[in-house]
């Protein structure tokens, strides 16, 4: 069953049903489960709107740890392209000095938001700070911060859906769709 939409002037097809990306935010939410459910500090999730939003609400609820929930706003996009200048609309209004953050993204391409939001971060002095994305391309990651909680690897294609927009629509897509051929 091929589903097809049109967003704009662009039809998109299915790439990741939804089924597989609740199963890889599973797999990513354990993997945090086993590396925070000892501490002894509440860590803070600061996700990063407004694409990281849909992701950051099924993960918290497959955490097994308390936490914090922060939201920072920043945007890097025209249509279907990173302008490469990152603009910050909202930051954190609280201190979070020597508590664990782990930055919670839509997407991780060039690396240039996640730069920006750990240049950010560190200036209000956290124990740690960890990157976890739901999409990351490898191929075109340009930075040294470590991506380590990373729910899928994809290549380079321009993705909509479960967060992901397309000049503002699609983020409410429960499946992730890629432009059409046709």
């Amino acid at each position: 069953m091929e589903k097809k939409i049109k967003l704009h002037d662009r039809t998109f097809e299915v790439m990741i049903p939804a089924e597989k990306i609740d199963a890889a935010v599973a797999k990513v939410a354990d993997r945090l489960n086993a590396d925070y459910s000892s501490s002894e500090q509440v860590p803070i999730f600061v996700s990063v709107l407004s694409g990281s939003f849909m992701f950051l609400a099924d993960l918290v609820r497959k955490v097994e740890f308390n936490n914090e929930v922060a939201f920072v706003k920043i945007s890097s996009y025209e249509g279907t392209q990173s302008t490469g200048c990152v603009k910050q609309q909202l930051g954190i209004d609280f201190d979070v000095t020597g508590r664990d953050l782990i930055i919670v993204e839509d997407i991780v391409e060039t690396g240039t938001s996640i730069d920006h939001m750990v240049s950010y971060l560190r200036t209000l002095n956290p124990r740690s700070i960890e990157v976890c994305t739901l999409f990351f391309k490898p191929e075109k990651y340009r930075y040294e911060q470590p991506i380590k909680y990373c729910a899928m690897e994809i290549g380079n294609e321009f993705i909509v859906g479960y967060g992901l927009d397309y000049d503002q629509i699609g983020r409410n897509l429960k499946d992730i769709y890629v432009v059409s051929n046709e």
